[in-house]
């Protein structure tokens, strides 16, 4: 049996747990380091021997890992990590400002090229897979038009931008389609809907004591790529009702192509997901995309990659000849 593909996550949160999850899923893997901020005495993970490291360490684990998994948010943690990290080692990350991926392109593929290694950017379901099917579908039907409706679902960025506003303890936003926008794009009628048309925002809010809510929430609803276009709502909550109405995970979502071949014939293709456990989905698509950059490093093939530069055979663990005869 060939070797296992060695995985490292750096951050332990909730998409990290469900990373730790995913590997001990898939057999040609094995999870052998955890990179963490925090005393690394303090972390407890699941799998037995797997060594828990400080961030100030990482490079110790410099020819140890195959590829590593970056686990930290998009707002302020993956334009440091992501470049930094692809110096040392292959990646895998699932930055989702999709407004800045250029620019975090850029920064990652310098890093990563100029070391030999292998980084997968923005990988998960928006952007990753639903970023998969609106190709596929813009390509099959080129004259006609996409519509990609998020939610009802936590959102893990949103959640994560949130938590990082001054004064804010704790935070978990909901993203939610409107349904009247939905049904139009459905209808082939090829609507132009505009950003606040298509979702609204709620936002569950743990203040500090003694912090300014005013401030907070025009922070909130201010907030460029994340709030500022939408219509949101912030509600000010306490830590006990935010950890027992809004523990849980779930999201989802549909994207859409209406489009119209030869004689005015219409078509619709719909790409759905939904899911229980938003990071733990995300997770088992970052595993699955670390595979395929492995095998893509092991062929000499370096820089920032996105999923739209990765065959779907380099995904699975099965071969082209199991593929062929059991999916095609």
């Amino acid at each position: 049996m060939a070797e296992k593909i060695r995985i490292g996550i750096v951050g332990y949160g909730n998409v990290a747990r469900g990373v730790e999850c995913a590997v001990a899923q898939n057999p040609d893997m094995e999870l052998c380091a955890v990179v963490t901020r925090r005393d690394p005495s303090g972390v407890k993970v699941r799998t037995e021997g797997v060594r828990v490291v400080a961030a100030s360490d990482a490079a110790s684990l410099v020819g140890q890992v195959d590829v590593m998994i970056l686990c930290g948010g998009s707002a302020t943690d993956l334009p440091e990590m992501g470049p930094q990290y692809a110096a040392m080692f292959n990646t895998i990350d699932s930055f989702d400002t999709h407004a800045r991926i250029p620019e975090y392109f850029e920064a990652v593929d310098r890093a990563a090229s100029a070391n030999g290694h292998t980084s997968v950017i923005s990988v998960g379901w928006d952007p990753g897979t639903f970023s998969l099917n609106r190709l596929y579908a813009e390509s099959i039907l080129p004259d006609g038009a996409h519509y990609t409706f998020w939610g009802k679902g936590v959102s893990q960025g949103h959640s994560d931008a949130l938590r990082r506003v001054a004064g804010v303890k704790n935070a978990i936003q909901y993203t939610i389609p409107v349904e009247a926008a939905m049904e139009a794009a459905r209808s082939g009628s090829q609507p132009t809907l505009t950003t606040r048309e298509k979702h609204i925002r709620e936002c569950f809010v743990v203040a500090e004591e003694g912090a300014d809510l005013t401030e907070i929430e025009r922070t909130i609803k201010e907030m460029p790529n994340y709030f500022s276009d939408y219509d949101t709502t912030v509600h000010f909550v306490s830590e006990e009702d935010l950890k027992r109405d809004h523990s849980k995970m779930p999201h989802g979502g549909f994207v859409i192509r209406s489009g119209k071949t030869g004689d005015g014939n219409h078509h619709v293709i719909q790409y759905s997901l939904d899911l229980d456990s938003n990071p733990e989905f995300t997770a088992s698509v970052l595993v699955c995309y670390a595979r395929a950059a492995w095998r893509l490093n092991q062929k000499g093939g370096t820089g920032a990659k996105t999923v739209f530069d990765i065959a779907p055979a380099l995904l699975s663990p099965k071969d082209g000849a199991q593929l062929r005869k059991e999916l095609l």
